[in-house]
């Protein structure tokens, strides 16, 4: 039987028919989804196309049509109320006869924080959607708009837009998912009832059942409460309650209107529109564990006994060692002292410690009032800052290698030490051991920190020099005790070699800030905290060479070198803005997703389990915790074997969003290590210090 077939040439003019019928379709296509979306208006900072919800328009009936915002990274707009400062993108509709046009369907904003201005606004994208009601024969929308996207600097832009519509049966356009994602960000009606008092005090009689740990509120007019200050979140039996500060055109006898956002204990963010009725209201006592430092004598004892402990422990961390070994030349020295003398050395390293923690202490309170989030090691965050320690490190370093000497050539062993010692000496030491402990957490200082931050300015000082206190105890124990000086070594020629070998801590500590300084700002940063280092070798060498032969050339050499330290310094100065330009390390390691709100929203959505590390370059605790610990080959072997995802965040540079996760954890600062469950269980908070052993037990997983 013969098989009829089609001759080769057949079969290419049938190709050539179909792909030119699929390039029509595809044009068609093209043109349709084209016609859904205007020209776009275009600069470096934003792209903006006026879309369309539905395919067709019909008469009579509502669709929706929106602004949307392409931004590039860095950039923002403002929300309807831009807060201290902006101004909200405008739109002006040129529709026929018989058109109207509704107002602009606002998307829950965010807080942007820039110095002591609070903002609302939108990054990434967003569109604006508005519904208008057209009548027919209409075949296209034009719309003049204009708008500020800002940054560093705010560039006001404009644009003109047209969009071709067509009448028919309404259907989803390709643009459709834009006004889906918006509507998944817009405040929906409270179900709840809420009250402003007098004083600021916003009442949310909320009776959910899932416990919140903050919320937040975005006033829909500018001035009703000041956007920049702290709103106190305090739960109560029967809801909660958000401390507000009135602003300048707060009427205590007004409805204040805006949108009410609630984070709850399973992280999920949930926003509500919120028209508050003037008038206190009672939303049952505050919930015992959740209540702020010193609400009563016991509370305040409770805070000030971890706070005391917590500084006790600092001294066992690594972020001290450094400093170590300058108070065990003292302590050294101490043990042929008289016991006055070892009494005043012991209440001057006090006193540089408890100044420290106060001055500390007034800088977070300074920060909190101007509504700026702040951290404890907040300041490692700047590489200016980082570069600064880094050559305190290495001079010191310098200075008991005996590169250089302060206060001339001394005779005799006791007298050198003498000489570089004294009360300035130990009150240095003091000032110092607090400024190099701050990139380590120590077990019960992250609740302590917390709690006083969350109090009155009273309770935050006293908490603070709690802290100090322990932190100093060790050395502090001298001044009440000088008898136990006698016990220690007397000075000898053995100090001269202990005193240089303590220089190599100085060196390991300014060897660490250069790597942290790498993280911050890249090699520039770097080749600029080692060209110090070399400015200060040079005039510490000259230092010293004058000193045994005095003569213009070694100061010349010394001026020379600290003219070139001089000018290091202005360039670091400018380093803080120049590092905010660069993209922050992915760092990316096996194991580990780097972190990030949206990424962890929508594991939780999916109810898969996550462990987050909050964790900074510059914390020697976090670096020590994931060495021993998270990196483990038995914790990664549990992680994997659970279908546990590992998100990092980094918190080496200050990260809005980071901070916001930390203090609903009432942090304030890192490590923070938080597992979610799979599921809907609570999350599990997980101790500072971390072994293999400790991971695994609190998230009930079993060694390989």
């Amino acid at each position: 039987m013969r098989v009829r077939t089609f001759p080769s040439q057949a079969f290419a003019v049938i190709d050539s028919f179909a792909v030119l019928v699929g390039v029509l379709v595809g044009l068609l296509a093209a043109s349709s989804a084209q016609a859904l979306e205007s020209a776009p208006v275009s600069s470096p900072r934003a792209t903006v196309t006026l879309v369309s919800e539905s395919d067709h328009f019909e008469p009579g009936k509502p669709t929706r049509l929106g602004l949307r915002f392409v931004l590039a990274a860095g950039w923002h707009v403002y929300w309807r109320n831009p807060g201290d400062a902006g101004q909200p993108p405008q739109i002006d509709w040129k529709l026929p006869a018989g058109a109207q046009a509704g107002e602009i369907e606002w998307p829950t904003p965010i807080r942007y924080q820039q110095g002591p201005v609070m903002n609302y606004v939108f990054e990434h994208e967003v569109t604006l959607p508005a519904a208008l009601t057209l009548p027919a024969g209409t075949n296209a929308v034009e719309a003049d708009a204009d708008w500020l996207v800002c940054a560093d600097v705010c560039i006001p832009e404009k644009g003109h837009f047209r969009l071709p519509l067509q009448t028919g049966v309404s259907t989803p356009s390709p643009q459709a998912a834009l006004f889906t994602g918006t509507d998944a960000r817009r405040p929906v009606a409270a179900p709840f009832s809420a009250r402003i008092a007098a004083d600021g005090t916003l009442s949310v009689a909320d009776k959910t059942d899932v416990p919140l740990r903050d919320a937040w509120f975005f006033p829909a007019e500018w001035g009703a409460v000041e956007h920049s200050a702290p709103q106190r979140f305090q739960p109560a039996e029967s809801g909660f309650t958000l401390g507000l500060k009135p602003g300048q055109v707060f009427d205590p006898k007004a409805q204040l209107k805006g949108v009410l956002v609630t984070l709850a204990a399973d992280g999920r963010e949930r926003s509500y529109l919120v028209d508050a009725a003037p008038g206190a209201a009672a939303v049952g006592k505050p919930i015992a564990n959740a209540t702020p430092a010193g609400s009563g004598t016991a509370s305040l004892l409770h805070w000030l006994a971890l706070a005391f402990l917590g500084g006790l422990i600092l001294n066992a961390m690594p972020c001290v060692f450094p400093v170590l070994a300058i108070k065990a030349l003292q302590v050294a020295r101490a043990g042929g002292a008289e016991r006055q003398e070892v009494r005043h050395d012991a209440l001057a390293y006090t006193a540089g410690v408890l100044c420290a923690f106060l001055a500390l202490a007034l800088v977070f309170l300074g920060l909190r009032g101007a509504g700026m989030a702040a951290g404890w090691g907040f300041q490692f965050q700047s590489p200016a800052f980082v570069i600064g320690m880094a050559w305190l490190m290495f001079a010191i370093g310098l200075l008991l290698s005996g590169v250089v000497e302060i206060g001339g050539r001394t005779a005799g062993i006791g007298q050198s030490l003498a000489a570089r010692g004294g009360l300035a000496g130990s009150f240095f030491t003091g000032l110092l051991a607090v400024v190099v402990a701050t990139p380590c957490t120590a077990p019960f200082m992250g609740a302590a920190i917390a709690a006083a931050l969350s109090g009155t300015a009273t309770q935050a000082l006293t908490i603070f020099l709690a802290m100090g206190l322990g932190l100093a105890a060790p050395y502090a124990s001298l001044a009440l005790f000088p008898g136990l000086a006698r016990r220690l070594p007397c000075p000898g020629p053995w100090m001269i070699v202990f005193r240089q070998a303590m220089a190599f801590p100085m060196y390991g500590a300014a060897v660490w800030l250069l790597w942290v300084a790498s993280t911050q700002a890249g090699d520039s940063g770097v080749l600029l905290a080692a060209l110090g280092m070399l400015a200060l070798a040079i005039a510490a060498w000259a230092w010293h060479w004058h000193g045994r032969h005095p003569g213009i050339a070694w100061k010349g050499v010394t001026a020379l070198a600290l003219i070139g330290l001089v000018l290091v310094l202005l360039r670091v100065a400018g380093l803080q803005a120049d590092s905010a330009t660069l993209a922050p390390q992915a760092r990316q390691d096996a194991g580990f997703e780097p972190w990030s709100d949206t990424r962890l929203d929508a594991l939780r959505a999916e109810g898969k389990p996550v462990f987050v590390n909050m964790t900074a370059a510059w914390c020697v605790t976090c670096l020590v915790n994931e060495k021993v610990a998270l990196s483990a080959p038995a914790v990664a072997d549990a992680f994997s074997r659970a279908g546990i995802t590992y998100l990092k965040g980094d918190w080496t540079r200050a990260d809005p969003s980071i901070t916001r996760f930390l203090r609903s954890y009432q942090r304030e600062g890192v490590p923070l290590y938080v597992f979610f469950p799979a599921g809907r269980a609570a999350p599990v908070v997980l101790p500072q210090i971390l072994t293999e052993k400790v991971v695994l037990d609190h998230l009930s997983l079993p060694a390989p």
